[in-house]
C-alpha cells in the first residue's frame, strides 16, 4: 500500500499502488487536507458503513465526493448513495459491465463519432478527445443502440479511473485524478447542433452525478458561431466549479491549447504532430499501455462470465434504439455522468 505522510490512510479500504499526494496544493485535495476535512472523511465513511455500504469507501473516492459537495457530509452521503444505487443497476451493474462489455462496433462508430483517450497533457493527465462534426445518428443507430453508446461511455470512465489514471500517476510521481478533455466542434452546423448539444447535456449529467472531480480542463475548439449563446443554456445543468474548467475557443485555438497539450501528443487532425499507426483514435496510446507504468486494473482481478447483453450481441439490424437505459443522444438528461 502506498504511504502518504500528509494524509491518514485507512488500512481496511486504502490499498493504493500509486502516489496518493495531489500536485495541487489546495485544501481538500489528497495530501493537503485540513483536520476538519479528515474528520469529514471519517464521518462520511462511518455513516455509509452504518447504512450497510462497504464498497468504494477508500479515502480518495470519499474525498472526491466531499469536494463535489463542498465538504457537506449529508449532501456528500446522498450523492454517494445515489451513485452506488445507480452503479448496482446500470447495465446489469457497472462493475460487471466493465469486465464484460465488448464494444465490437467501435471502429464503425468512430467513423461517425470519434471518442478516444490519447496520450497526456503537460501535467501528465490523460487526454480525452471527441470530434462531433461527423455525428450521424441515423447511421449510428443502424450500427448500435443508444443504450450501448451510453454503456461504452460509462465503461470508459471506469477505465479512466483504473488503469489510466494510476498509470499516469506512477509516471508523474504524484496523484492525478482528472483528465484533459478536448471537444472538437468543427463541422457542427445548425442542422446538427440540437443533436450535439443534447449529447453534451446528457454526458455532463453522467459525469457530474456519478464521476465527480474527474474533469481537469475542457477545451471546446472550433466552436461555431452562436455556440456561446447555446452553451449559456447548457451551463444551467453544470456545477459552477465545472463551468470554471471549460474553455470555449474558436478556430484560432492552437496557442491556448498548445499551452496545455504538447504538439507531439496531439493528433494531426487537431493541428498536432502525432500520427499513430492505424489512427490515433483507435490507438489508446498512453502510459496505461506502457508496462513500466501500468498494472492490471482492480476490476480485472475478479472475472465474471460475460453475458449476452454485455458482450455486444443483439445489436440492431436496422434502427433498433436501446431500451432499459435512457437514450444518450436524444437531448434528454442521462441517468448518469
Amino acid at each position: 500500500m502506498a504511504s502518504n505522510p500528509h494524509m491518514e490512510l485507512d488500512p481496511t479500504y486504502d490499498h493504493y499502488d500509486y502516489p496518493t499526494t495531489s500536485p495541487e496544493n489546495k485544501p481538500g485535495h489528497p495530501g493537503h487536507t485540513t483536520k476538519e476535512q479528515d474528520a469529514a472523511v471519517h464521518q462520511l465513511r462511518m455513516l455509509l458503513e452504518k447504512d450497510g455500504l462497504k464498497k468504494n469507501l477508500d479515502t480518495l473516492t470519499l474525498l472526491r465526493f466531499l469536494r463535489a459537495r463542498k465538504f457537506d457530509v449529508p449532501l456528500s452521503k446522498k450523492m454517494f448513495e445515489d451513485c452506488e444505487k445507480w452503479r448496482s443497476t446500470f447495465g446489469g451493474g457497472v462493475d460487471n459491465l466493465t469486465r464484460t462489455f465488448v464494444y465490437k462496433e467501435k471502429p464503425q462508430i468512430q467513423a461517425y463519432y470519434p471518442q478516444y483517450y490519447h496520450k497526456t497533457d503537460r501535467e501528465g493527465r490523460p487526454i480525452y478527445i471527441e470530434s462531433m462534426g461527423k455525428i450521424d445518428l441515423t447511421a449510428m443507430r443502424k450500427i448500435t443502440t443508444d443504450e450501448r453508446m451510453l454503456q461504452n461511455l460509462v465503461v470508459e470512465y471506469e477505465k479512466l479511473a483504473d488503469p489510466r489514471l494510476p498509470a499516469c500517476s506512477r509516471k508523474v510521481g504524484s496523484l492525478l485524478e482528472t483528465c484533459c478533455t478536448i471537444f472538437d466542434m468543427k463541422g457542427v452546423g445548425l442542422m446538427k447542433a440540437p443533436e450535439v448539444y443534447g449529447y453534451l447535456q446528457s454526458a455532463s449529467g453522467v459525469s457530474q452525478n456519478y464521476y465527480p472531480e474527474r474533469l481537469g480542463k475542457l477545451y471546446i475548439i472550433n466552436a461555431p458561431w452562436g455556440f456561446s449563446s447555446v452553451f449559456s443554456v447548457v451551463k444551467r445543468f453544470l456545477d459552477p466549479v465545472t463551468v470554471a474548467k471549460i474553455h470555449v475557443l474558436g478556430s484560432s485555438y492552437q496557442k491556448e491549447l498548445f499551452g496545455q497539450v504538447p504538439k507531439e501528443n496531439l493528433p494531426k487532425a487537431l493541428g498536432g504532430e502525432c500520427s499513430c499507426p492505424g489512427g490515433c483514435e483507435l490507438s489508446d496510446e498512453g502510459p496505461w499501455r506502457d508496462p513500466q507504468w501500468t498494472k492490471p486494473a482492480a476490476w480485472e482481478k475478479d472475472e465474471i462470465p460475460a453475458t449476452e447483453s454485455h458482450t455486444g450481441e443483439g445489436m440492431p439490424a436496422g434502427n433498433g434504439n436501446g431500451h432499459g437505459e435512457q437514450q444518450v443522444l436524444d437531448g434528454q438528461k442521462a441517468p448518469a455522468y
